[in-house]
């Protein structure tokens, strides 16, 4: 066969070829035909190197793997099929084999999408700047001239890389037998499925409870998403009835995972970062390196920083995106690296993410303890946080430049432009209510606006919340609808701590009466009882549930 034909009705890629992969609707955006193209290509930009290809369990998977590894096969690409795995064993495969990969996969998302994720050899991550825009390039070229021409020294051998991938786990990351753990898994029917019991199997010490264990690529139960807390309430009720230690839930590829304590509460990602940056710090600190550095992006919680430091780390920040990181994670030879997403970067693990990887590190602390979950991460959840709320808005470069005028009357705040707009107002000689910090963000992909507050104290957050939501603008969740990333969110749904009643003006952040002013003389606003008191005209202004009522209608005569 001189040539394979790859014509089909879709020729522009613009829209399925990402910042960081490829993403779209089976049969629809990607199609055996662009698939096809797309291995063409990605075997070209290789140079017909080994490619190891998988899969996971969604229903057209493994026809669209099949078509890529065909395509690259005719620009003679020698392919390692691995059919069904996470994503973190096919980097783990790309590492050990010294192999480009292609994982296809569309993550957390819906049933009827599929994507591919690529790596270069040892797991290095590709982007639109570093490879993803000439694959696109030369895969639309080929689905326009409707064949592949054979280039020779093609070939598809089988492979199976899940030994591989289980003994580098268990090395990286080993559980002690100090004590016997019991532990919910939630796989939302999807990878995690094939991986735990392979890695559980050989943790005598550790008894695992399946939840939605199978390999259903309809979801059948809920989305493979666990950072939607609906997604978690089977995993939560099944930790308080199973009486477990904790609970692991994972995402479709299985390359991310979200921890609940013994109590079903959820652990926010960031104290999860904390305890494996500490963790890894030490070990590398123990083979020799006087400052090991750790990754995290700039919406992890400030204390993700202050553990690194006192680990006796360096913490570098990093945008969101897990190419950036793994891409810093070789710039820095950092040891970890950490996101809010429950993305976790190890650098003996090829730099890449594995949620595997991170559950063994929390089994492996616990075990290390006679304690129970909450205990041992309430040190690394000190912060009251807001989770991340997202906006749709008409203009976000509008609503961005709004938000940073008002910051701009604020005397201490201090601004950078990494990735959005992050403010910093955190003295700590200054009264625990007046440390803030935000991040607020656009989205590469959609019309929205995320924002994330951290504060001292949960009075702070809720105010620097919703004054910014005000600016803002746009709809969306409301905060009460959220999930907050710090102690409050561990519930998993609303508490009575997610509102605050506010019993004295000077439970105002500093911050804010120093913004406010008397509506109707202008003059500055001074703590009162329940109240604010205008220091010019002597009106006292009603503080309810943390928001200063300042309409001169409601004001009461001083």
């Amino acid at each position: 066969m001189s040539e394979a034909r790859t014509a089909g009705p879709v020729t522009d890629l613009g829209g399925l070829v990402k910042a960081y992969d490829v993403r779209g609707v089976a049969d629809v955006d990607l199609t055996e035909d662009v698939a096809r193209a797309l291995g063409a290509a990605f075997a070209d930009h290789v140079d017909a190197g080994r490619i190891v290809v998988a899969h996971d369990m969604r229903v057209s998977s493994p026809r669209l793997s099949a078509a890529f590894a065909e395509g690259a096969v005719q620009r003679g690409g020698p392919v390692e099929f691995a059919g069904l795995s996470s994503t973190d064993q096919l980097y783990c495969a790309s590492g050990l084999l010294d192999a480009a990969g292609a994982m296809f996969t569309a993550s957390h998302n819906p049933a009827p999408d599929n994507g591919i994720k690529l790596c270069l050899s040892g797991a290095r991550p590709i982007s639109r700047d570093t490879g993803l825009t000439s694959i696109r390039t030369r895969a639309e070229a080929y689905l326009r001239a409707g064949t592949i021409a054979r280039r020779p020294g093609g070939s598809r051998t089988d492979v199976d890389t899940l030994p591989g991938y289980v003994e580098t786990v268990l090395r990286l990351a080993p559980v002690p037998d100090r004590r016997p753990l019991r532990v919910v898994v939630d796989a939302a029917d999807a990878m995690a499925s094939l991986t735990v019991p392979a890695v559980a199997e050989h943790l005598p010490s550790i008894t695992v409870v399946p939840v939605h264990f199978g390999l259903d690529g309809t979801f059948p139960h809920h989305e493979a998403n666990p950072l939607d807390p609906k997604n978690l309430r089977d995993l939560q009720d099944a930790v308080r009835a199973e009486g477990a230690d904790l609970g692991l839930a994972f995402d479709g590829d299985a390359d991310r995972c979200v921890v609940v304590d013994e109590q079903g509460r959820i652990v926010p990602p960031s104290a999860v970062t904390a305890l494996i940056a500490t963790r890894e710090i030490a070990r590398a600190r123990a083979a020799g390196e006087e400052t090991p550095v750790v990754i995290a992006n700039l919406v992890s919680s400030r204390h993700v920083q202050e553990a690194i430091e006192a680990a006796g780390g360096r913490r570098v920040r990093s945008r969101v995106g897990h190419s950036l990181i793994k891409a810093l994670m070789a710039q820095d030879d950092a040891v970890f690296g950490g996101e809010h997403s429950a993305h976790y970067y190890f650098r003996d693990f090829f730099s890449a993410d594995s949620g595997m990887l991170a559950a063994l590190h929390v089994l492996a602390a616990l075990a290390e303890t006679d304690g129970t979950l909450s205990a041992l991460v309430a040190e690394h959840d000190p912060y009251a946080a807001s989770g991340e709320l997202n906006r749709t808005v008409a203009d976000a470069a509008a609503a961005t430049a709004a938000v940073r005028a008002h910051l701009d009357t604020l005397d201490g705040v201090v601004t950078d432009d990494l990735d959005g707009l992050t403010a910093v107002h955190w003295d700590e000689e200054a009264p625990a209510g007046d440390r803030w910090w935000l991040s607020l963000r656009s989205s590469n992909t959609e019309p929205l606006l995320r924002l994330n507050v951290e504060a001292a104290e949960e009075g702070t957050m809720h105010a620097i919340r919703d004054r910014v939501l005000a600016l803002v603008g746009g709809s969306g969740s409301t905060p009460a609808e959220q999930t907050p990333a710090g102690p409050a969110a561990r519930a998993g749904t609303p508490t009575d701590s997610d509102v605050v009643t506010v019993a004295s003006g000077a439970d105002v952040p500093g911050w804010v009466r120093a913004a406010l002013r008397c509506p109707v003389c202008r003059h500055e606003l001074r703590d009162a009882e329940a109240a604010l008191r205008c220091t010019g005209c002597d009106r006292l202004y009603p503080v309810e549930n943390g928001i200063p009522v300042l309409i001169a209608e409601r004001a009461l005569e001083g």
